[in-house]
């Protein structure tokens, strides 16, 4: 599922409060960007039309909308986008950027190696 930075930024919203209305949602990207309430509506909707979000309540007029996927299932998606269309489908060269590029901390680098043990491992079976 690939998403827009401005679906991304919503979906975040929806995330983090797990259960929530289009007017939360605004109140909470408002707080960062200028954004009105009809174009937050609209991605909501939008949202909801490729199923990344879903209705499951409402209250009166107001309707309350839960995320329809996990995290997990957007981020790899997008990663898997990104790795096909900036590193042409070669992870390599992702992971170089990622080790040179960035500012790691001997804790970042534990981590990854951590990472990378458990992952050989699951290769060798066991």
């Amino acid at each position: 599922m690939n998403l827009s930075d401005f679906e991304l930024d919503v979906m975040n919203v929806v995330w983090r409060l797990s259960e929530c209305s289009a007017p939360e949602v605004h109140e909470s990207i408002a707080k960062q960007k200028d954004v009105t309430y009809s174009t937050v509506k609209t991605v909501i909707d939008r949202l909801e039309a490729k199923g990344a979000i879903k209705r499951v309540r409402s209250e009166g007029r107001t309707i309350y909308i839960r995320a329809a996927v996990a995290p997990e299932v957007v981020q790899r998606s997008m990663l898997e986008r990104l790795v096909n269309h900036v590193f042409a489908g070669e992870r390599r060269p992702l992971f170089n950027r990622l080790l040179k590029d960035e500012e790691l901390s001997s804790k970042d680098v534990d981590y990854i190696q951590k990472l990378l043990r458990d992952r050989k491992k699951e290769l060798k079976g066991g």
